[in-house]
């Protein structure tokens, strides 16, 4: 009796574990016919890009947005103290604004988020002062990129006109970041279908490779970054707290 519990136990064992290696050939073979690995969207080494929900899409391009805030704040401390800086690179910085977000996510907001909350008569003070804030906004871009010259940055006055353009461009752009974020795109799934969600995700992707070619997002990034380092601000650890 006791050989032969061990033997239906060998064999339950051995099963099971046939079981779970033709599983996981399954999965491979699977992986292996789509042609993939570990996808990662804006530069990744994988073959293929991950899929990103529309949501996901529109707050990395915040991300962007907040990194050109990084390069303004930057910009701003300097001429408030009277140093010189690299006036390219304020001015790199908003033309990444005028295509990425001005010309890009904001019209994205316009068209496909602004009028679906309109319709379903929801957050639509939010969206009303969204939408005025995107036009000052670019207002404000005319002028930093205008200013962002050497010849301007000679004459006090523009200097003065490049400040107060950088101070009030940050100090609408945080709070309006951070109320699509928190409560606008959240309330985004309340107003569409899933299924309109999901086709809204990849009109978005198709959108931005349309604009920017196949780097996308990837290739923006790697262009603020850039910025960065022409002020000597890419490096993380540099804000980190003595």
């Amino acid at each position: 009796m006791d050989f032969n519990r061990t033997r239906r136990r060998f064999m339950g064992a051995a099963g099971v574990s046939t079981a779970l290696w033709l599983s996981g050939s399954d999965q491979a073979r699977s992986q292996q016919a789509r042609g993939k690995e570990t996808p990662v969207k804006g530069g990744g080494t994988g073959e293929e890009e991950e899929e990103v929900s529309a949501n996901e899409d529109l707050m990395r391009e915040h991300g962007v947005l907040d990194r050109v805030l990084l390069v303004y704040e930057e910009a701003l401390r300097r001429l408030d103290g009277r140093q010189d800086f690299p006036p390219a690179a304020v001015g790199g910085g908003a033309r990444v604004i005028r295509r990425f977000i001005e010309d890009y996510h904001e019209k994205l907001e316009e068209d496909h988020l602004f009028p679906r909350f309109e319709k379903a008569r929801k957050l639509t003070q939010l969206v009303f002062t969204l939408r005025v804030q995107h036009q000052a906004g670019r207002r404000l871009t005319d002028t930093i990129e205008r200013q962002a010259t050497a010849a301007a940055l000679k004459d006090d006055a523009d200097r003065q006109r490049l400040a107060g353009a950088l101070r009030s461009f940050i100090r609408m752009y945080r709070p309006h970041a951070a109320h699509e974020d928190t409560v606008l795109f959240p309330a985004f799934r309340g107003v569409v279908t899933p299924n309109e969600y999901d086709a809204l995700g990849e009109q978005f992707e198709k959108k931005e490779h349309q604009l920017f070619g196949e780097g996308g997002f990837g290739a923006v990034l790697d262009e603020v970054v850039g910025l960065e380092k022409a002020l000597g601000i890419d490096d993380l650890s540099r804000f980190t707290p003595a």
